[in-house]
Parts: C-alpha cells; structure tokens; sequence
C-alpha cells in the first residue's frame, strides 16, 4: 500500500468519510438551550420572558418590515471598519515588537495597561470628543481588539527559533526572504489565533456600545427593547449577537486557524 499512490489516496478518502459522520456532542448544545430556555419560560409570563416563538415571531414582524436591515448594517459596517482597522495596526505592531527588541519593550507596557481597561469605559469619552456616530463605535471597537491581537502575534514571531533563520540564511536568504519564508508561515498560526480573539473581543465591544452610543445597530435594538419593555426586541437582539458571533467563529474564522495550524513551527 505504500507504494501505492492510489490505495493512500483511498484510505485518506475513507479516514476523511469516518470522521465526517463521527458523533459529537455539540450537536445537542443549541438543541438543550432552547429546551431551557422554554421550559424557564413556563414559569414567568410572557411579558417578562417570552418563548422562543415569540421571539421567532417578533424576528419575523422585523425582517418582514424591513426595520431590521438598516441595524444589521449599521452593525456590520461598524465591525469591518473598527476590525479592519485593529487588523492592521495588529499586523503591523506585532510583528516589528517581534523582531525589534526596543520597539517590544516600549509597547508591552502600554499593551497591558490598555488590555487592563475595559473597552467599554471608553465609550464615554469618545461621545464626548466625536459624538453619537460611526467614529464613536468603530475606536471602541478598534481599542477592544487591537491589544489582545498585538500580544497574540508578537508572541508567535518570537517563537520563531534562530535555528530556522540560521538555516535559511545559510541557504542564502536574504532579508525579505526571511520574512516572506520564515517568519510569516511561522507566525500564521498565531495571527488566525489573533484574528479568534480579536474579533471575539470587538463584537463584544461593538454591541456594548451601540447600547450608549449609537443610533442604530444589534446593540441599539436590545437597549432600547428594555427601555420600553419590550422582552421579545430585547431576546430577539440578545439571539443575533450570539447567532452572528457564533457563525463567524463556526464558518469563518476556525477553519482558517485549523487550515495554518499545519504551517507551526515544532
């Protein structure tokens, strides 16, 4: 069989379909949520915790009028720009705090001391200096994700050994060499694990302040439901963020982490 391209190829392809229909237990998660969730429903009215087809139905009356979108993409934009923006002050922070020494010890200490502030107590300030807006939300959001992600990928340069550089430079590579076939691939892992929790970090922050300091959004939708009292808006808000950070995480971000987990460095 090893010197058999074909039969690897099949056993590869047999190994792939078992552990496709493998059992998990994550499949029972969301399923005995809900369970919970209506079987605690039972006790209350359902004015103060609704079941999870009033909220379906209070979902459906949103998408159905259309008043939905504008929040979603309200939403949506504020966490491209304000992820877009920690992306790449990350990529560019973490890798020169990995390879230059000085620059390392003049950033950790502001790194741990703005990773020891919550990203929300910001929020004040910057309706304060910019107001009600986009610019509000997207620094709040950039602050929350920008630090975690910096460390993240600062200490996967630094796992890079001089063994590895050694030998490419043996080889004769040249600087960008090194950068573009050492370090980078190396460092891969680690920035899709920057990505996971920097953007666990600025969905987070983005939500908490759409509760103060925003107009429209997923978080404006739940503060203003419990303003009112409306428990079906706000349960139906609480459903998307989770649902959304959920899907990023499940479809986006963790298959990208487990296709370069591949490329660590032993």
């Amino acid at each position: 069989m090893l010197g058999n391209p074909q039969a690897a190829a099949d056993v590869n392809k047999l190994n792939r379909k078992v552990r496709r229909f493998e059992f998990s237990w994550s499949w029972f998660s969301i399923p005995s949520l809900l369970v919970v969730w209506m079987i605690t429903a039972t006790q209350f009215p359902a004015y103060i915790l609704p079941q999870v087809w009033h909220v379906a139905q209070e979902g459906y009356e949103w998408v159905v009028s259309g008043d939905i979108w504008p929040h979603l993409q309200g939403s949506f934009l504020e966490i491209i720009g304000g992820f877009g923006l920690a992306i790449v002050l990350s990529l560019i922070c973490g890798f020169v705090a990995g390879f230059n020494k000085g620059f390392r010890e003049y950033i950790v200490p502001l790194n741990g001391l703005f990773m020891a502030i919550p990203p929300i107590a910001w929020a004040p300030l910057m309706l304060i200096v910019f107001g009600i807006g986009y610019t509000t939300i997207i620094l709040v959001v950039l602050i929350s994700a920008v630090n975690p992600m910096i460390l993240t990928i600062m200490e996967g340069v630094l796992q890079i050994t001089s063994q590895e550089v050694r030998a490419a430079r043996v080889l004769g590579a040249k600087r960008w060499q090194l950068f573009v076939h050492v370090y980078l691939p190396a460092s891969l892992p680690f920035v899709t694990a920057a990505l996971r929790i920097g953007f666990s970090q600025a969905w987070r922050a983005l939500v908490a302040a759409e509760m103060i300091g925003a107009a429209a959004g997923v978080g404006w939708m739940v503060q203003v439901g419990g303003e009112i009292g409306n428990a079906r808006q706000v349960l139906l808000g609480i459903v998307m963020i989770g649902g959304f950070s959920y899907l990023f995480e499940r479809l986006l971000f963790r298959p990208i982490e487990k296709k370069y987990e591949v490329w660590r460095l032993a």
